[in-house]
C-alpha cells in the first residue's frame, strides 16, 4: 500500500524557520521523483519543488528559491523540505508527492500546467498545515 506521511507543520511567526519530513513507504522510494506541493484554502494547488531520484537535483518554484531547501534520504524513504525566512503568503497545506513515472519525469509538462491537481501525481499524502503569522 503506497503511503506518504508528511509532518513538520505548525505555526511560525514571519521570518522563521520549519522543517517538514515525508516518510514514503509502499513503493519503491529510489524509483521516483518527489515533489512538495502546497495549497491554500481557495486557491490553486502550486508547485514548490521536485527533486530527482538520485538527490542530485532539485528544481525550485520562484516564489520559494533561496529560501526553501528540499532534499531526500534514499535509505530512509524519506523527503525534506527546510522553509526558512518564512512569509504570511506560505501559509498554506504542504503535501509531499510522488511522480506519476518510474524512473521518469512529468515534471516538464507539470511546471507549465493550470491549473495543476494532485490527481496529476502518483501519489500523494495528507499534507501538512504550515501557519506563519505573528
Amino acid at each position: 500500500q503506497v503511503q506518504l506521511v508528511e509532518s513538520g507543520g505548525g505555526l511560525v511567526q514571519p521570518g522563521g524557520s520549519l522543517r517538514l519530513s515525508c516518510k514514503a513507504s509502499g513503493f519503491a522510494f529510489t524509483s521516483y521523483w518527489m515533489y512538495w506541493v502546497r495549497q491554500v484554502p481557495g486557491k490553486g494547488l502550486e508547485w514548490i519543488s521536485v527533486t530527482r531520484i538520485s538527490g542530485d537535483q532539485t528544481y525550485y518554484a520562484d516564489s520559494v528559491k533561496g529560501r526553501f531547501t528540499a532534499s531526500r534520504d534514499n535509505v530512509e524513504n524519506k523527503l525534506y523540505l527546510q522553509m526558512n525566512s518564512l512569509k504570511s503568503e506560505d501559509t498554506a497545506i504542504y503535501y509531499c508527492a510522488r511522480d506519476a513515472i518510474q524512473y521518469g519525469t512529468r515534471w516538464f509538462d507539470l511546471r507549465k500546467k493550470s491549473p495543476l491537481s494532485l490527481t496529476d501525481f502518483g501519489a500523494w499524502g495528507l499534507g501538512t498545515q504550515v501557519t506563519v503569522s505573528s
